[in-house]
């Protein structure tokens, strides 16, 4: 039976971070990696067909950006230091999704950056690191 270790990152200094521990781990344990860049979407919008047309076309054109210039130049990184793996982007409330995902690739633990953002809002609404805590059925390691 495998070990699979799920990494939330969306591309900043933090999230690079997170991947690299997560890598570590992930050689100290055998375990496969699978890193998840979430695209946050609201599916909340009334709109017109000529809209939803429009949002379809630059949904694509973002899942495709993201893909080649968030996720890939990471998975790239990753096999040239001799780890292997996978990697998706998705649409959808980035702490919701991970912990779906998570559920399905039987992921054993999922790994997150911690948040940088300090402001009032994010205390009083949360953020996708203490979301996940909550909400994960896996548990979550947060890093700094």
């Amino acid at each position: 039976m495998s070990v699979t270790y799920l990494v939330a990152y969306d591309g900043s200094d933090s999230a690079k971070r997170a991947a690299e521990f997560a890598a570590k781990q992930a050689k100290l344990s055998a375990a496969e990696l699978h890193i998840v860049h979430v695209l946050e979407w609201s599916p909340y919008s009334f709109l017109t067909p000529d809209e939803l047309a429009e949002r379809h076309k630059r949904r694509t054109q973002e899942l495709e950006r993201a893909n080649n210039h968030i996720l890939k130049p990471l998975l790239d990184k990753l096999e040239e230091s001799g780890y292997t793996a996978t990697g998706e982007v998705q649409y959808g409330n980035p702490a919701k999704m991970l912990s779906q995902i998570a559920d399905e690739k039987q992921a054993d633990m999922i790994f997150a950056a911690r948040s940088g953002d300090s402001s009032f809002a994010s205390m009083m609404l949360g953020n996708v690191s203490s979301t996940l805590v909550q909400i994960a059925t896996v548990p979550v390691t947060i890093v700094p």
